[in-house]
């Protein structure tokens, strides 16, 4: 983290986003490889007994030692900016422990269980925020991919009272919350998303930006969307460039507007695409200073 800060001019600091973490202490099982972010494999939570014997694990086991202590280091030598850690949000989090798929049907057939399992995530959720703020973060950034996938109606049900929850119990002035959602539903469940309280809000490159900016209120930070894979990962630094002016160009505009990627940067992504995405944003606004002064001229 202060390596990569050294480098680029971003606006905040950004700890690794491994969305694995979190599930590994509730004992689930995780695969690694050299290429590829760590996955959660199988599910430990099938059946309503197995819910209510589900234990929540002390923060600080597993690897959240590790990122807590990365998070204390980062926040002692990185002090040009904010210092950002990251977690996993309390759906997500359940259907890493359920399976993805068997989590969907369960919020049909057996919603009991499953508000069961979320209420032990997000009581560890909130309390591994609340470290994170003890250990010096400015802010947590919630990923909740999972919740993407569901409609509208269920999202509100089975995510947002969850992450609202935690919104309410760890942020506060100096400790800000942004939610982050790559799913491509989130245009209609946007009302629901807002309803959180978190205090900016991160979106991936299945959608339209402009579209979300359009119903988003004028003094709420959107953050997003230069498609991760497709230009971070595989893109030239030609493609990324145009990309990202692409992207400024329609939403540029909105004062509310934070460039950035549609989500985490991918493992063995080249540092020739990063550098061109910080160069595109600078030779946008560059070149909207020089049309700012020709129309006073």
């Amino acid at each position: 983290m202060t390596e990569v800060s050294k480098r680029i001019n971003a606006a905040a600091a950004v700890s690794l986003m491994d969305l694995s973490v979190e599930a590994e202490c509730f004992g689930a099982s995780v695969q690694a490889s050299e290429d590829e972010v760590p996955t959660i494999i199988g599910s430990i939570v099938r059946t309503r007994e197995e819910a209510e014997r589900l234990r929540i694990p002390a923060v600080g086991s597993g690897r959240t030692g590790l990122y807590l202590e990365a998070i204390r280091k980062a926040s002692a030598s990185i002090t040009d900016r904010p210092v950002l850690a990251g977690v996993i949000g309390p759906y997500s989090l359940a259907g890493r422990l359920m399976d993805v798929m068997e989590i969907m049907i369960r919020c049909y057939e057996e919603p009991e269980t499953v508000h069961m399992v979320l209420g032990k995530a997000s009581a560890f959720l909130k309390a591994y925020c609340l470290a994170y703020r003890e250990a010096g973060a400015d802010g947590v950034i919630i990923a909740e991919p999972l919740a993407g996938l569901l409609s509208p109606a269920l999202a509100e049900e089975f995510s947002e009272r969850y992450v609202k929850e935690i919104v309410e119990a760890v942020q506060e002035d100096g400790f800000i919350v942004i939610y982050h959602n790559c799913g491509n539903s989130t245009v209609p469940m946007l009302s629901s998303i807002l309803r959180t309280g978190a205090a900016a809000y991160h979106f991936g490159n299945a959608v339209d930006m402009e579209e979300i900016l359009q119903g988003v209120p004028k003094d709420t930070i959107v953050m997003g969307n230069v498609d991760p894979a497709a230009q971070f990962r595989n893109g030239t630094p030609e493609s990324i460039r145009r990309a990202t002016l692409e992207l400024m160009e329609k939403c540029g505009g909105y004062e509310n507007f934070v460039l950035s990627s549609g989500c985490d940067i991918p493992p063995m992504s080249r540092w020739e695409n990063i550098d061109a995405f910080f160069a595109a944003a600078e030779e946008y606004y560059q070149g909207k200073g020089s049309r700012h002064e020709e129309r006073r001229e």
